[in-house]
This record gives structure tokens, C-alpha cells and sequence, in this order.
């Protein structure tokens, strides 16, 4: 819909611009209508009040208000164990680490001659030397008896030197089985 509107000119008549409304111009207006409509809402002096006073109250609460647990005025000193409570102590101890499950299957790992880690023998050390302690201090620690250990004759398996010709298949092949393998673990 266009909309005419006069103007006015020096003396020489009536001029007339004709403007088209286009879709622009009919958000900006919708927009501007909006744009006066805001501000608060009615009544808001009194829920801001409201929400002042319930701040404020919670400031009152003093912070360093905390647990209404009781506090002995009076330190006792911590009773030390009697000898038979440290025995009692000691068994329980021994008898933890001798169900220790992890470290059962580490010795086992042990026994079957694999190698462990830096960390994992450092555990070992640690709970065998505690289990040595305990047993000392129960009385049920024997000194092992020094034994001769008979030394394993280890037999070095006899290479031929290579020569300067080309051993053939079946001859490397026959040293190659013949290698003992277990002499190489450590």
C-alpha cells in the first residue's frame, strides 16, 4: 500500500512524494514498538526488597560458624601397647602378609625363575624383609644354616669358529638345535 504525503516547496505548488512501504521498513516499526516497551515490571520495588532482605540475612550468619562437635579440652596421652597387645599386633601382621595374595603370586613368578620388574621386586624385598622382622620379633625366625652350595657346572656348548667359506643350511641348522637355551636365562 503506498501512502502519499505533501510537501511543501518554495512557492511553485503542491509537490506530492509517494514512499512504498517495503518489508524493511515494517520490521524496523515492529521493532521500534518493542524497543519502547521495555523496562521493569510492575511491582518490582517490592520483590527487590524482598530478595535484599533474604541477602542481607544470610550475611548475618556468622562463617565461621561450623560443627556443633564437641572439643576435649583435656589431651590424654596415646596409651602405648603392652607387650602382649604388640604380640597380638605382630601375629595379626604376619598373618596378613603371609595371605597376601599378590605377593604369593609373585613369588611363585619368582620360583619359576621369570625376572621382575624394578618396582615389583622392590615390593617383594619390602614384605619379605617385614616378614622377617615379625618373625623375629615372635620368636619363630631360624637362622638358616650356612650349607655349601654345590656350584652348578655350567657347560659352554662348543662353537665352531666360522671360516671364511659358507657353512651350509644343514650345518647351521644342526647348531642351531643343538643350542641349550636355558643357559642364557639369568
Amino acid at each position: 500500500m503506498s501512502r502519499s504525503k505533501k510537501a511543501r516547496s518554495g512557492g511553485n505548488g503542491d509537490v506530492v512524494v509517494v514512499r512504498n512501504r517495503t518489508q524493511s521498513d515494517v520490521e524496523g516499526r515492529l521493532r521500534k514498538r518493542e524497543k519502547k516497551r521495555k523496562g521493569l515490571k510492575t511491582g518490582t520495588r517490592n520483590s527487590e526488597e524482598k530478595a535484599q532482605k533474604q541477602r542481607s540475612a544470610a550475611q548475618k550468619l556468622d562463617p565461621r560458624l561450623g560443627s556443633k562437635k564437641k572439643i576435649p579440652l583435656v589431651v590424654e596421652a596415646a596409651k602405648k601397647p603392652n607387650k602382649a597387645e604388640r604380640r597380638v599386633n605382630a601375629e595379626k601382621e604376619l598373618e596378613m602378609l603371609e595371605n597376601d595374595a599378590q605377593l604369593n603370586v609373585l613369588l611363585d613368578r619368582l620360583d619359576n625363575g621369570e625376572s621382575l620388574g624394578a618396582g615389583l621386586q622392590k615390593y617383594v624385598d619390602e614384605k619379605l624383609e617385614r616378614i622377617e622382622v615379625l618373625m623375629k620379633q615372635l620368636g619363630l625366625y631360624e637362622e638358616p644354616a650356612e650349607e655349601e652350595f654345590e656350584e652348578e657346572v655350567v657347560v659352554e656348548p662348543t662353537v665352531k669358529k666360522a671360516s671364511k667359506k659358507a657353512a651350509t643350511d644343514d650345518d647351521l641348522l644342526s647348531q642351531f638345535e643343538d643350542l641349550d637355551l636355558n643357559q642364557f636365562k639369568g
